[in-house]
């Protein structure tokens, strides 16, 4: 399950021992194709909590984390963002990307 993160909530991501936040507009194409993608990698992906974040909604986080194109991907662990990936990414690369950095 993908859990909606906003500005105030980010402790949940934090929190969590590896994180994908999914940042994102609802009016972005790329991102609405990288969603179900993301669901499903959310389901299969026991050791992983996944987020999604509106970055038109929490512009604070956006800039936070330097949110210049969307979607962007980004791995953190134990708190700490250790990668970020930008732009439409097919299941299986969007799957090593997260991999390889946990």
């Amino acid at each position: 399950m993908v859990k909606e993160i906003k500005d105030n909530n980010f402790e949940a991501v934090n929190n969590a021992k590896l994180a994908v936040v999914d940042f994102n507009a609802d009016w972005c194409g790329p991102c609405k194709m990288l969603a179900p993608i993301i669901e499903e990698l959310a389901d299969e992906m026991d050791d992983v909590e996944f987020f999604a974040c509106n970055v038109d909604d929490n512009m604070k986080l956006a800039q936070e984390f330097g949110i210049m194109s969307i979607p962007a991907v980004g791995v953190f662990k134990n708190g700490k963002l250790v990668d970020m990936s930008v732009g439409y990414k097919p299941k299986g690369s969007l799957e090593l990307f997260i991999s390889a950095n946990s």
